[in-house]
């Protein structure tokens, strides 16, 4: 979506906060020995107090109100009354919903209890990468410089990004043009970034593995390697100076300040 009206903008601040409100109350409820089930159900509550429909859900009928992946899964995590927490385990949750035609996108990966598995490094640069890109989007930036910001500040870190999953377009629609917002330089990508432009950016940022592969129930990406994979994203209108944060009140920047 590219911003043109007062009304569309409000429409995309009203979808960002409840997305956003929505991600920091599931990170916080969230706590050893609940089930991802729980954590989803609780997720759908506050969703429905702000009158917002699972996107995964209304979309492409995802079992599930949020995507919810644990350690070795990347992201698309299927709820589950069987999938207990446990200390130490890395989370991610990806919170995306529609409210009166307008879509919000926005997830956090978090180390649940004590850091007994050492994620925190991952995790932390997760977040510093995410800041990094968001300090290099502005209008006419191409994006493939976003992505390889995201990829020179994995590589630096030790860490890589991969590669078949990525950011995207968001609007009216929860993928929208730009399709594709990488986390790699992709040196064949020429489009740069048009200023209004809302976009829904993600990192992931992998131990090693660079591919994910969908898992066996059809939904769950994981990597081949079993590496550990930490994803944090924020829904942004892009302008000429730093992007306007539509989903700042998702606590990710508490997080970022924390460590």
């Amino acid at each position: 979506m590219i911003i043109k009206t007062k009304k569309e903008l409000e429409g995309m601040k009203a979808a960002g906060k409840a997305v956003a409100i929505t991600l920091k109350k599931m990170v916080d409820f969230a706590q050893i020995g609940m089930t991802t089930k729980e954590i989803d159900d609780y997720g759908k509550s506050v969703l429905d107090s702000f009158g917002a429909h699972s996107a995964p859900y209304r979309d492409y009928k995802f079992p599930g109100t949020s995507c919810i992946s644990i350690n070795n899964e990347v992201c698309h995590g299927i709820p589950s009354d069987k999938t207990i927490l446990k200390n130490g385990d890395l989370v991610n949750i990806d919170v995306s919903a529609e409210l009166h035609g307008f879509y919000g996108d926005n997830g956090c990966s978090f180390i649940l209890g004590d850091d007994i598995h050492g994620h925190q490094k991952l995790v932390r640069a997760s977040l510093e990468i995410l800041h990094e890109c968001m300090d290099a989007i502005s209008t006419g930036v191409r994006i493939a410089m976003v992505g390889g910001t995201m990829e020179k500040g994995a590589k630096t870190r030790g860490f890589t990004t991969i590669r078949n999953i990525c950011g995207h377009g968001i609007g009216y629609r929860l993928h929208e043009d730009p399709r594709e917002v990488p986390c790699f330089r992709d040196r064949w990508n020429r489009e740069k970034l048009k200023k209004n432009t809302v976009i829904a950016l993600e990192t992931f940022i992998s131990t090693k593995a660079k591919f994910v592969h969908e898992a066996k129930d059809g939904w769950t990406l994981k990597t081949k390697d079993k590496s550990f994979v930490a994803q944090h994203e924020h829904t942004l209108v892009v302008t000429d100076d730093y992007p306007i944060i539509l989903t700042e009140e998702n606590g990710i920047a508490e997080l970022f300040q924390s460590f």
